[in-house]
């Protein structure tokens, strides 16, 4: 997996959020992205749904140590539309996120400085007005218990606060969860303790996991 910083945010969900500037309208569209393919297809699809609109800004960034910025001005002046789009996203901490900005002219020129805190601004707003989510970089470990055991398990794990990600019945109960790498000997103290030693801990990989 990448190194990347332990925690980043991203957009809760697809939403948009509308702002009136000088009889301009600015409409932005968020939406967290896998990839970069999700990304651009997000982007030709706000695109497709205004083709009376006089520009579709847009930017993203994917990657949780943000390895991949890109960003168009479609036709503004260049700088002030795409670039402070990005620079609001990244300044915000947020990551696998993609935004458009759509404008519909109003007849008044805003000039450069304008436009820049138009489109950074309108984009700063969606972000508040849609809600972003912390994820956070764990160790991905699996517990396997028997039945008897595992209900109670999964029970304590979650009052704990634990990040449970899938449970998965057999004939053993394996539940999948994410534990700070910083905590894993605390947390297999923990779970010997818990179960008597009944349960076995295995650990994975990293993933960042939404709080």
């Amino acid at each position: 997996m990448e190194q990347g910083p332990d925690e980043f945010a991203s957009v809760a969900a697809e939403g948009v959020h509308e702002t009136e500037i000088n009889r301009s309208r600015f409409r932005c569209a968020l939406a967290p992205v896998a990839d970069e393919d999700d990304a651009r297809a997000f982007v030709a699809r706000v695109r497709a749904e205004h083709p009376g609109a006089n520009h579709n800004c847009w930017a993203y960034v994917v990657g949780a140590d943000a390895s991949v910025q890109k960003a168009s001005d479609d036709g503004e002046p260049g700088g002030t539309a795409g670039a402070p789009m990005l620079q609001m996203l990244l300044r915000r901490d947020v990551r696998y996120a993609a935004a458009v900005v759509t404008r519909y002219f109003g007849g008044v020129k805003l000039g450069a400085g304008g436009l820049i805190r138009a489109y950074g601004g309108v984009v700063g707003e969606a972000l508040d007005a849609v809600g972003t989510v912390r994820r956070r970089r764990y160790r991905l470990v699996t517990v396997t218990a028997d039945h008897q055991r595992a209900g109670r398990l999964e029970n304590d794990l979650r009052a704990g606060g634990r990040t449970v990600r899938e449970v998965r019945y057999g004939a053993e109960v394996e539940i999948e969860l994410g534990v700070p790498e910083a905590e894993i000997a605390a947390f297999r103290a923990w779970l010997a303790d818990a179960t008597a030693g009944g349960a076995r801990l295995e650990l994975g990989g990293e993933a960042y996991v939404t709080d």
